[in-house]
Order: structure tokens, then sequence, then C-alpha cells
């Protein structure tokens, strides 16, 4: 196999403007160039109306999930349907002989993350899972700045999240508002996020956390947001901040505040906007950038010169190159984010009782 065809499941605005756009090049004023390991053939949808749209970017429009299970030209499904449908659909697409890569969560409880990743590998067909942030050039920079010392040894951290939403009717009526069984609210839509962020940046994995939970000030079922310290190795390393409830002054400030900071004994890493759905172009609502402080002198990085992948594009490349090269992944990090999502809750309703993790 030269070339993995995919079909998209669920065409709502992520699939379209992340998934479909960037992820498959569909957006050709911005992407010239189709990659070279997979394609995007068609889509399908429960809203009809979605279909003009889909064929507006060269797909096919299949009329439901069972039309694209079997078309035998489609090797591979991309999910991105509402978060209780993930693990059913999975299964079926992998039951279907399809690999699957899903939007996260993986599954909206542990056991059907347990689940899908085991049929997976009894199928011996790739699961893989949206954590796209890895694949930002300045995480990864930051990365290789923590493994090479340049900060010194480092002993705290903070990977935060937080923003405004829920302030309205319309957004307090949301899913990720309003429908906790989805995994919403902003342990599951974003301290997700932080979770595989502070394992990739670190090259470890988070052992126990505690958590608590933000005071109650927006009128949504959901929690307002958490604060969440975690271990590695039995050590204290850092936390996470997680809100629907703050404001941040706008958009602006918003999305350049969604970042982390890294603190060396050498030096701090801050990093301006690095965690959100960026990919550091120049249209891209405001520049990423990284801060590295010496305490005596800052550096600011921005990594202008050096190329700038998709962060969709090398995540839906991983998934391809795994069935290419016949290594298929098992979906064990959606499965360990998930359990990860649930310790913070479980901590968060005891108190703040630290959480271990295998």
């Amino acid at each position: 196999m030269s070339k993995v065809k995919y079909a998209l499941i669920g065409f709502g605005g992520i699939a379209e403007n992340r998934i479909a756009k960037e992820g498959f090049a569909c957006d050709k004023t911005r992407f010239t160039v189709s990659p070279a390991e997979y394609e995007l053939l068609g889509a399908c949808d429960v809203n009809p109306a979605r279909r003009e749209t889909a064929e507006s970017l060269g797909l096919r429009w299949y009329s439901d999930v069972d039309a694209v299970l079997a078309d035998p030209e489609i090797d591979a499904v991309y999910i991105a349907t509402n978060n209780t449908t993930h693990a059913p659909l999975a299964g079926k697409a992998l039951r279907a002989g399809k690999h699957a890569l899903l939007e996260k969560p993986l599954a909206p409880t542990v056991a059907d993350a347990e689940s899908i990743s085991k049929l997976a590998v009894e199928k011996g067909l790739s699961l893989g899972v949206d954590h796209m942030m890895v694949h930002n050039k300045l995480n990864r920079f930051a990365r290789e700045l923590v493994a090479q010392r340049k900060l010194g040894a480092v002993n705290d951290s903070c990977f935060h999240m937080e923003f405004a939403y829920g302030f309205t009717p319309e957004e307090a009526a949301t899913w990720r508002c309003a429908n906790v069984s989805e995994l919403g609210g902003p342990i599951g839509d974003v301290a997700s996020h932080c979770f595989y962020m502070a394992e990739f940046i670190f090259g470890k994995k988070i052992d126990a956390l505690a958590a608590v939970y933000y005071p109650k000030t927006l009128g949504i079922e959901a929690e307002d947001g958490a604060y969440i310290r975690f271990k590695m190795d039995g050590a204290l390393a850092g936390s996470v901040r997680v809100a629907f409830s703050e404001l941040r002054g706008g958009l602006g400030g918003t999305l350049s505040n969604l970042g982390y900071e890294l603190y060396g004994s050498d030096a701090v890493l801050r990093s301006f906007g690095s965690m959100f759905q960026l990919s550091g172009y120049p249209d891209e609502p405001v520049p990423m950038r990284l801060e590295l402080d010496r305490f005596s002198s800052q550096e600011t990085i921005t990594l202008a010169d050096e190329p700038t992948p998709n962060i969709y594009q090398e995540m839906i490349r991983c998934h391809a190159l795994s069935i290419i090269e016949k290594r298929p992944l098992d979906g064990s990090d959606g499965l360990r984010n998930v359990r990860l999502c649930y310790a913070a809750h479980q901590s968060a309703q005891s108190g703040g009782k630290w959480i271990e993790l295998n």
C-alpha cells in the first residue's frame, strides 16, 4: 500500500476546517501539495446539509456510515462525531476491517476505551487518536530543550488552557457544558491536552495526580475549571490549570495564554499559543512563540526560518505510516488519556485525594 485512503465520519466544524481543509489539505488556497502518504476520498454526516460543503472540497458524499464501510476503496476512517459515538463507530469500523483515527477522547468512559483498544489489537488494525499538539514545532523544540538539560534541572511546570466558554445560554447548552456523559467540561475537553503534552515534553508518564474544582461561577452542568497537581517517577512534576470561566481579555489574550511554563534551575521556558490548534502560519490569529528566560537575559524563539508542518497533517501522517509500514497503533495513548481525565474527576470529587495510576 503506497497511500492510505480515508473517509470522514462526521463533517461538523472541526472536521471541515481542521481535518479536511488542513489535515487532508483540501483547502487548495493554502495547501498546493497533497500529502504523499494518504488522501481523503469522502465524508458522511447525519446532517445532509453538510453535503454541499463536502462536495465543494472535492469529496464524495456517502449516505451513511454503512455506505462508507461498504466501500472497498476506503482503507481507514477518521471519526469526528460526538464523543458518545466514538467507541461504537470505531468498533463498527474495525469489525468491517477498516483502520480508525478518532477525535479525542477515544471514548467517554474508561471501559469503552479499553474495549475499543483491545478490539483493534485483536483485529490487527491501527487505532489512533488526535493528539495533534505533539506535532507543533515549538512544542517539539521545548521537548528537546528539556531532554538536553538546556533549562538545567526542571523541578516544576504548569500547563494551562483557561478561557471563557459557557457564559451565554447558547454555549451553556452545548455538549461541552451541558452533557457530562460526553466527557466534556474543562477536564475532558482541555486537561486532556495538557496531560498528553506534559508526558510528551518530559518523556515520562504521569503516575499520580490530585485535583480540585474551581469555585462555581458559571451556570453550566460541567465543572467550571480544575487545578491539578501531577507526579512523574514519584516526584512532583507540575500542575495543570483548565477552565471555562476565565475571560482573559478577549480572543488575543486567550489564545496567547494557551501554553506552559517549564521551571529549571538555569532557565524558565514559557510557551505562548502553542497549546491550541495553531501550526504557526502567518494567517493565524496570533503568532506563537517561546520565551527562554535565563534570568539575566531573555530570548524569543519562533523558529520562523524552519519549515512549518501542519499539526493535523503530521498527526494523520503518523497514522497512515503505521498502516503502510504494518505497525498498527493500539490506541493505548488515547486510553491512558481517558484514565487520566477520570482520575482527575475522582480526585476532585474526593476532596483532592492523590490518585495513583498504573
